[in-house]
């Protein structure tokens, strides 16, 4: 491989021809659709979005090697974007919505995810999602209330988007190879979400209360509202409960009552 890859921003390249069909299966492409690829790396899973024939092909990638990489390998059949996905506005490329694509890094997947789903410039332009994570990750993403990978990443995801597993991916799939396993989910927008006001309420919210996981949720109510009883008594909750005890609604309607109090 001429590319070599580089640690410190997290490149595992997918290799494995079979994993690659499998994902574009999932992606489900037509003709008239618009393929956004985040982090392409070396361009094995474009080649095979470019034999589908979509209408138009961007890519993102924050390598500037790897960006004239991929010019050089696939020319006028892509656009590459060389920059950063937590910096772009995703919404200033096509007035179709996007399929996006992404074997994302592992020391920022979280980030990214987050940014899809909470940034005004990012969620609504896109239909679907399909995106590889660590499977730690993966798990903390599509976990249950009450479970230990229970948290914030689990609440954020599930406000504004329907996610389904669809398969774990084994280290050797990859160049070089990782030390864990990786899981690919896809996420497909919700067209009736709950109604926050502000997806940084969401955040603060979700924060305060499981920097506290091991505590009950007295501690963290008392911290955001000057009158937590009230609260608790209005949504029906029992201050013994513990983080992981509340379902992702009850994130939802928490942060609701505390934007009511701050607008």
């Amino acid at each position: 491989m001429s590319v070599k890859p580089k640690k410190s921003l997290g490149q595992n390249f997918l290799i494995d021809k079979n994993i690659i069909k499998s994902i574009i299966d999932i992606g489900n492409i037509k003709s008239n659709d618009v393929i956004f690829e985040i982090g392409p790396g070396t361009g094995n899973l474009t080649e095979f979005i470019i034999e589908k024939k979509p209408i138009n092909i961007f890519v993102i990638e924050k390598d500037n090697n790897l960006s004239l990489n991929l010019l050089k390998k696939f020319e006028n059949k892509i656009n590459v974007i060389s920059n950063n996905i937590l910096d772009f506005k995703l919404n200033s490329i096509s007035k179709e919505k996007l399929i996006i694509f992404g074997n994302l890094p592992y020391n920022i997947s979280t980030e990214i995810l987050t940014k899809l789903i909470t940034d005004s410039d990012k969620f609504g332009s896109y239909k679907k999602l399909v995106l590889m994570f660590q499977k730690e990750v993966a798990d903390r993403i599509i976990a249950k209330t009450n479970s230990k990978d229970y948290g914030r990443l689990t609440v954020i995801s599930n406000w504004r988007l329907e996610i389904k597993k669809e398969f774990n991916i084994k280290a050797n799939s990859f160049f070089p190879k990782p030390k864990v396993e990786s899981t690919l989910l896809s996420f497909i927008p919700k067209k009736n979400y709950f109604n926050i006001k502000n997806p940084k309420n969401l955040e603060k919210i979700t924060r305060v209360f499981f920097n506290q996981r091991r505590k009950m949720i007295k501690n963290p109510f008392k911290q955001i509202f000057k009158n937590p009883e009230s609260v608790v008594e209005k949504l029906n909750l029992d201050l013994n409960l513990r983080p992981q005890n509340l379902s992702p609604i009850n994130y939802f309607e928490i942060t609701k009552e505390y934007e009511d109090l701050i607008y």
